[in-house]
């Protein structure tokens, strides 16, 4: 996971010309196991911008290096956040979608920021609820 964030900073570095933060990791589902003696090769490319975000897509493939059967084991889309010289956040040029594939998922990338948003407005509320502070006991068992 820590190699397709890398490759998302590249793609969103390679759009922005600019230094770039991860905002968010959606969920990254495993769709094929990696077997021992397989490689994998990550794929990213920059599906869609707001302001200063870009959404970057994400997509693993392993391959058995003896027979060259290869199968896409995950996928995933990073928000990445262009940032300045100050250290703040930077406008970004847009997206041209021009493949078929990269104009479906451009199409679908609203959505997706929305369902972000929504999420991390849950994960704020979950950061007040159990901050630091909370009291961290295994044996613990907290009433509803």
């Amino acid at each position: 996971m820590a190699y397709m964030d890398d490759v998302a900073a590249i793609a969103a570095t390679r759009h922005a010309r600019m230094p770039v933060v991860t905002a968010s990791t959606d969920s990254v589902d495993f769709l094929a196991p990696v077997h021992e003696g397989s490689t994998i090769c990550l794929e990213a490319f920059v599906t869609w911008t707001r302001n200063t975000s870009m959404e970057v897509f994400v997509k693993a493939i392993t391959e058995n290096l003896l027979t060259g059967e290869r199968h896409v084991c995950t996928t995933a889309f990073l928000t990445m956040v262009a940032v300045g010289d100050d250290g703040k956040p930077t406008k970004v040029p847009s997206v041209y979608p021009e493949s078929e594939e990269e104009k479906w998922l451009n199409e679908g990338a609203e959505e997706r920021a929305q369902y972000r948003k929504k999420r991390r407005e849950q994960s704020k509320t979950l950061a007040e609820k159990f901050g630091a502070d909370f009291p961290w006991d295994p044996t613990h068992n907290p009433k509803a």
